[in-house]
């Protein structure tokens, strides 16, 4: 057998073109990746990223490297791309104040919020916005962060994607501005998207990794990919395993794209399409076998940069929806397992008419009757 410390070497040389891609080499158990580090060590190799919890190293190889002796060997699960994602917004309108009263967005009045909120408003839960970071603001409490794009500095959010999640999840019940779903839970940003929303697989598989550690119960995940990751499934399982439910939206490629995307895809996952006002599946929500929900996604007003508030469609905007949904169960019920809460959301559903499963999954969400019927 070929020593895995030459292959290591032979392919991550430095190439004369200077172009280079980066692969998750996976490693069959903890031995063969603690082995793997001592030899990236010895070769004076820094690897990008080091997974423990899926036994991957992330590291940078020169373009059209040939990696067939580093498949094949023993130690060796496999070598996957360090693909992208994106997030799922397709359009926005312009910012503005809300600093003199307080309005409660159409999209949190049609899952029915409002009318739990003499029972919970989410406290204790703890929920991570796993996105492009959110940006300080009156209207949000954040009570910790983790930032898996640039380690050690602040998660600051560069794009407004994840500070509008967040703030349909978690804005707080005051007298100004919105609020959220859940406007008492313990809200944690997790970066893992850059400022041009987009994010490597590595970043996302480590923003998840420490939710497991930090005992999160609850991670929104408005983005998605294509492309199905066994790296990525494998950390999905291994947190639906710890028992966080996972809210991840379908994708914005409309009602001919015949699937939706990862993580949505995953069993594991509660996959969401987007409504409208007028309680139609959106135009852009895409189709597919998996969607789990339907939850308000079109003109959305919630936080935003510097302050501001702006109103943003896609079914990243649903997917906060039943996020806060999720934590509201969780504060009631919080022995629940993932796939209860699932249930839970999916039996208490309003069914829209004219649409498929593959369109709404069980139907429009409800909160009132999960919270009343516990």
């Amino acid at each position: 057998m070929e020593p895995f410390a030459k292959i290591l070497a032979d392919t991550l040389r430095p190439s004369h073109s200077g172009k280079r891609e980066r692969r998750l080499i996976v490693l069959k158990d903890r031995t063969c990746y603690r082995q793997c580090l001592i030899h990236l060590k010895q070769l004076g190799i820094q690897p990008v990223k080091k997974l423990k919890s899926i036994h991957a190293v992330c590291c940078e190889f020169p373009k059209q490297t040939n990696l067939a002796r580093l498949h094949k060997h023993p130690m060796v699960k496999r070598v996957e791309r360090d693909n992208p994602f994106r997030i799922h917004e397709t359009q926005s309108s312009a910012a503005s104040t809300l600093r003199s009263r307080q309005v409660i967005p159409w999209g949190i009045q049609r899952v029915q919020a409002p009318a739990v909120w003499p029972i919970t408003q989410g406290s204790p839960v703890k929920v991570a916005v796993l996105d492009t970071g959110i940006s300080r603001h009156p209207d949000l409490r954040i009570a910790g962060s983790f930032n898996a794009v640039q380690r050690g500095k602040p998660a600051v959010d560069a794009n407004g994607h994840g500070t509008h999640v967040a703030g349909t999840i978690a804005a707080l019940n005051n007298t100004f501005g919105v609020v959220g779903v859940a406007p008492k839970i313990r809200l944690y940003n997790v970066k893992a998207f850059r400022k041009d929303g987009s994010a490597s697989l590595a970043d996302i598989i480590e923003g998840i990794e420490w939710c497991i550690q930090n005992n999160i119960q609850v991670i929104n995940m408005s983005f998605g990919a294509n492309e199905k990751s066994e790296a990525l499934q494998d950390i999905i399982r291994q947190a639906y395993g710890s028992g966080i439910a996972m809210i991840a939206s379908a994708g914005n490629e409309g009602s001919a794209s015949g699937q939706i995307d990862y993580p949505a895809r995953f069993s594991e996952t509660i996959a969401v399409a987007a409504t409208t006002r007028n309680n139609q599946i959106a135009g852009f929500s895409s189709r597919g076998t998996g969607i789990d929900l339907a939850a308000p996604g079109v003109d959305i007003l919630s936080t935003y940069l510097r302050g501001t508030y702006r109103r943003l469609s896609g079914t990243s905007m649903a997917s906060p929806h039943v996020t806060g949904a999720a934590a509201l169960i969780r504060s009631v019920q919080p022995g629940l397992a993932p796939s209860q809460v699932k249930n839970k959301l999916q039996l208490s559903a309003k069914r829209l008419q004219g649409f498929s499963d593959n369109a709404q999954g069980a139907g429009l969400l409800q909160v009132l009757p999960v919270i009343a019927n516990k």
